[in-house]
């Protein structure tokens, strides 16, 4: 039998690519066919790729990562969905080390998915757990599943894209926005804390009520 699922997942990693963007700019923007548009693609690279590396550097232990952004719509394609560069860090070894000889690896593994999901999320990006898995750090999804559900364990929220655009089945983040609410904290410390906006946290407390 063929997993299809499977099909699904490489095909939605593939679609999240800087040059993927580029052609849905000018599929949309130009009105052009997607075979005219991978044709002006080739030609960009043809002509400006000497040009490509001038681009600000990385610091050491940083990533550059094509994201799906906040903005785009959840019932939109992948392929067709507004993207953003982000940069991310995968490794910063004053802060790393030292969560490492505390906590552990599983502690610092933990401390760099809230860290760089909050460092795209306040880029205008979002991470999903299968970026994190297959493209980050090549754990299985279990591995990562498990790390958010010590997180929401903990109370905390983590922006992923299932989160903040209440996908999939990372919906129990709505109680810990709600417990937050019930304990008299203000609207928008809440509305930061759990990576809402400040409508959407609104539109929670009043279906609850």
């Amino acid at each position: 039998m063929i997993n299809n699922s499977s099909f699904d997942r490489w095909n939605r990693l593939e679609s999240k690519s800087l040059d993927q963007q580029f052609i849905n700019e000018i599929i949309y923007g130009l009105n052009c066919s997607p075979f005219e548009a991978s044709a002006v693609l080739d030609y960009v690279y043809k002509v400006f790729n000497g040009y490509f590396e001038s681009s600000s550097p990385l610091k050491p232990g940083q990533i550059r990562l094509q994201l799906i952004a906040v903005e785009a719509k959840v019932n939109q394609k992948l392929s067709e969905s507004q993207q953003v560069t982000v940069t991310l860090t995968l490794s910063d070894d004053k802060e790393d080390l030292a969560i490492r000889k505390k906590q552990g690896i599983v502690g610092l593994r933990r401390h760099k998915i809230e860290r760089m999901c909050r460092e795209a999320f306040d880029q205008g990006g979002l991470l999903t757990v299968e970026d994190l898995a297959y493209r980050i750090f090549n754990y299985g999804v279990r591995t990562i599943n498990r790390d958010l559900e010590y997180f929401r364990q903990q109370g905390g929220v983590i922006p992923l894209r299932s989160t903040v655009k209440d996908m999939g089945r990372t919906l129990s983040h709505r109680l810990l926005i709600i417990k937050l609410w019930a304990q008299g904290k203000e609207y928008s410390e809440i509305a930061k804390t759990a990576c809402h906006s400040l409508n959407a946290f609104q539109n929670y407390v009043r279906d609850f009520k």
